[in-house]
């Protein structure tokens, strides 16, 4: 496995471990965030979520497909950033597929018509897995009194999905 595949895979397995995300979107000037259920899907390189047809977000996609994912498990210092674009589905049986228990929440079952999916292909990610709160905090004391930097844990920048060159990809490596 190359580099760019261990730190897509590390992407991945991050995001499968943490499972909830705010899912931010943008609207003239402001960016909205809201929090959802995630279902990565590293086989198909999406991230799914089960919304409602009549929710601000789906409005929000419309004029702006661009769409950040913020991850975080703050007590194992775990954060993953996905940046990436978004679309608005109506596949039933996609939605069969996501239906959990949790859904019951908004819907009364999966066949309910206002459902839709939102499916997100990362472009790009970046995260940060260090060894955890205990060991983050004696490492910072101990950098503290040695006045030397340590190591906080692994933290990569990631081009995510198959981006072979073009504007996209070009951008990306001008500001990482």
């Amino acid at each position: 496995m190359t580099r760019d595949k261990d730190e897509q895979a590390k992407v991945w397995n991050l995001a499968e471990k943490i499972g909830f995300c705010m899912l931010a979107t943008q609207v003239g000037c402001s960016i909205r965030s809201r929090p959802m259920s995630a279902h990565p899907q590293a086989s198909e390189n999406a991230f799914y979520f089960l919304t409602d047809v009549a929710s601000h977000k789906d409005d929000e996609i419309e004029t702006n497909r661009s769409v950040c994912l913020a991850l975080a498990e703050s007590k194992g210092q775990k954060y993953v950033s996905i940046s990436g674009a978004v679309e608005v589905l109506n596949d039933r049986s996609k939605i069969r597929d996501l239906w959990a228990t949790p859904a019951k929440a908004w819907w009364d079952s999966a066949d309910d018509p206002s459902i839709r999916v939102l499916k997100v292909t990362p472009d790009f990610a970046e995260y940060w897995d260090s060894p955890g709160t205990i060991v983050s905090y004696i490492k910072m004391a101990a950098a503290a009194v040695s006045h030397v930097r340590t190591d906080m844990g692994d933290n990569a920048k990631v081009t995510m999905g198959t981006i072979q060159g073009g504007s996209d990809y070009e951008q990306f490596r001008k500001y990482y």
